[in-house]
């Protein structure tokens, strides 16, 4: 195992990527090897089975965690892990298959305060939360568990965003959309991140990988600048590779990095919230004093970023969100969602009021006007009667879609939040990428995914079974929410917001999205449709219609979008179709737009 191993390393090194991680036959020997250690090799193995497992829910962690588990309880034993090691290493894995065994090591008279402190770092447990509250009543390891995540230690722990950060710019001119970054051609090897990032911008640049390896030698991280950022397509792979090159390795985590800043006078809606996700802090500002190889300070706090060499202030912003500090400093939006919520049930468990560890969305200014129909709608799946732009709110998910070409990013990172069984009320996976000219890895990803969806309580459709926005459609509820993970997912009916692998999964997962509601753009069509005038021409009378009021620019310089990041409120034409709304809605992905409604009669949707 070894042997194939080293080869393995050494045909990945001469690409210049990392190893793969360890497939669960190979932790399989490993776990043998760990048993009686060949003399020599105990740093390496013990190197190993600690930092190159996916945690979570991926098979290689169940067999992981089942070992170091049985070593915890004494059922078996290593010369080079004893048992509070194996309990340590157990509370490295996120989450899932770790945390029965650690819930249950809280009975243990020696070890229980490590399992303790292990578990107090945990913040995926889902329904395990009970059990510990459950312990608590008469353990104390158990209550200590309690009262360390409603003091928010896992959060108050990790180091603040600092004063000051000092970056090297990687400058990218023009406009950089997600195919750019991560290029359909190379759609295969998006999981595996360290590879797909070797094909970042290759096509749209000079040498990119050299340039992004000489700036790294002036020995400051770099930061991601460009004009316009992260249009087009929602993959996340997009954010992967850009994060592979400016972020830091997380540990115990192999083949995935967390952090790092871009910069952009524009940053695409979902290419936004993707970076939040990933622990990454975007700003948009002004970058037209930023070129290639300049070292520049943010001040994050002030709002302020400085020329290095003479201290001249070289653009000004205002944070999207405080809470982006916040999001930084978990490792990314979902660990803080996931965290404070943990955060605010063991605070309720124990009768303690909100904690003051986090900083909260600010409220929005009260107004006594109505609510917009896109308002309504996600106000509907909060519980309320309306939600106002601005306001952070974590709608109810009733319809989420998976994609082939993005649908094995999607898994890894449901293994990854510990999910075996979804939330949302329908999630579906489609092949319509890969059905026609499957290579080698689409074939395999067609055979093992639908397994995995339909395991958890998905629909998974077949490849040929066609596309899955005509599916979606079909399956959707009236004034409900959903996401996708592909950027047409534009509901005719009821409001999507289309998003990265990382959010369809938290959305699949939780059930819920987190969402700071868009402002609205209102559309309103006068008149009857007339005899020649296609639906096309109703789609493209949108941004004429924009560019004739100066709200539209097509140079890239200094380019306005008033639909970028906006949701998009059609009315006017209450009597299409619901398949003839999807046209329109559809095409809210080519301006950008955060989302899309289209306000219909009640006879074409009862029809449908």
């Amino acid at each position: 195992m070894l042997e194939a191993y080293r080869q393995h390393v050494a045909e990945r090194a001469a690409e210049g990527v990392e190893p793969k991680p360890l497939s669960a036959e190979q932790v399989n020997q490993l776990v043998e090897l760990l048993k009686a250690p060949p003399a020599g090799e105990e740093a390496f193995i013990l190197d190993l089975i600690t930092n190159r497992v996916p945690p979570g829910v991926d098979d290689a962690a169940y067999v992981k965690a089942a070992f170091l588990a049985a070593l915890a309880k004494g059922e078996t034993s290593s010369p080079l892990i004893d048992r509070k090691k194996a309990i340590e290493l157990l509370g490295t894995m996120l989450g899932g298959y770790n945390i029965e065994s650690l819930v249950d090591l809280l009975d243990d008279a020696e070890l229980g305060p490590v399992a303790a402190e292990q578990l107090s770092h945990t913040l995926l447990m889902f329904d395990a939360f009970h059990d510990v509250v459950e312990k608590a009543k008469t353990n104390a390891n158990a209550k200590a568990v309690l009262e360390s995540w409603a003091n928010a230690d896992w959060f108050t722990s990790k180091p603040k965003v600092d004063e000051e950060i000092k970056v090297t710019v990687f400058m990218v001119e023009g406009e950089t959309n997600t195919d750019d970054l991560s290029p359909a051609g190379d759609a295969w090897s998006r999981p595996d991140i360290p590879l797909h990032a070797q094909a970042m911008l290759v096509k749209s640049m000079e040498k990119p990988l050299e340039t992004i390896d000489q700036l790294k030698n002036t020995g400051n991280p770099l930061a991601f600048v460009g004009d316009v950022v992260g249009t087009g397509s929602s993959r996340k792979s997009a954010t992967n590779s850009v994060i592979w090159h400016i972020g830091k390795d997380i540990p115990y985590v192999p083949n995935k990095r967390v952090g790092g800043v871009c910069l952009g006078g524009k940053i695409a809606p979902i290419f936004f919230n993707t970076m939040e996700d990933s622990g990454a802090l975007p700003i948009e500002c002004d970058v037209s004093k930023m070129n290639m190889g300049d070292v520049i300070v943010i001040k994050p706090y002030e709002g302020k970023i400085l020329d290095d060499k003479s201290g001249e202030v070289i653009s000004e912003f205002k944070l999207a969100t405080e809470v982006l500090l916040d999001e930084v400093q978990a490792g990314g939006r979902i660990p803080l969602i996931i965290g404070r919520s943990l955060t605010d049930k063991a605070r309720e468990a124990l009768g303690l009021g909100p904690s003051e560890a986090f900083r909260r969305p600010a409220p929005t200014s009260e107004s006594s006007k109505g609510f917009t129909l896109a308002q309504k709608i996600v106000g509907k799946a909060c519980g309320v009667e309306g939600v106002r732009p601005g306001t952070y709110c974590e709608p109810r998910m009733t319809t989420v879609g998976s994609q082939d070409t993005t649908g094995p990013m999607t898994r890894d990172e449901l293994k990854e939040l510990a999910c075996l069984g979804f939330s949302a009320d329908l999630v579906m996976q489609s092949f319509c990428h890969t059905a026609a000219y499957p290579k080698p890895v689409d074939i395999e990803t067609q055979h093992t995914l639908p397994d995995f969806i339909q395991t958890r309580g998905g629909v998974a459709l077949r490849p040929g079974d066609g596309i899955i926005h005509s599916w979606l459609n079909r399956m959707l509820l009236p004034d409900t929410v959903g996401t996708g993970g592909d950027s047409h997912t534009r509901f005719p009916i009821g409001i999507s917001f289309p998003a990265g692998s990382g959010l369809v999964a938290f959305a699949a997962a939780i059930g819920v999205m987190p969402l700071d509601m868009p402002e609205s753009v209102l559309v309103r069509f006068k008149g009857e449709m007339q005899p020649g005038i296609t639906l096309r021409d109703l789609v493209n009378a949108i941004p004429y219609a924009a560019i004739q009021k100066g709200l539209l620019t097509v140079a890239k310089e200094g380019k306005k979008n008033i639909f970028s990041g906006r949701i998009l409120e059609i009315e006017g034409l209450p009597n299409l179709k619901v398949e003839q709304a999807f046209e329109l809605s559809d095409a809210s992905a080519e301006r950008s737009a955060g989302g899309c409604t289209i306000r219909l009669g009640k006879d074409p949707i009862i029809e449908y």
